[in-house]
């Protein structure tokens, strides 16, 4: 996952939201609305898939150290 695939993601997620509050706005129907507000749900949860996704790919893989072993 590659930050402008999440920044995508996060645009889309945002737009489906302004679109709804506009379409309210308009007074579009229930059962529209409705539609609308689903689709935003899957925006959200295509976003947190995403932001998951590039968190795990954005972390660093841990290097083990090795330990010496004191003189006695």
């Amino acid at each position: 996952m590659t930050s402008a695939q999440l920044e995508h993601a996060h645009k889309r997620m945002q737009q489906k939201w302004f679109d709804l509050a506009m379409a309210e706005q308009r007074g579009v129907s229930v059962a529209v609305l409705e539609r609308m507000y689903n689709a935003y749900i899957l925006a959200v949860e295509e976003y947190n898939r995403c932001a998951t996704e590039y968190e795990h790919d954005s972390d660093p893989v841990p290097v083990p150290v090795k330990q010496r072993k004191l003189a006695s």
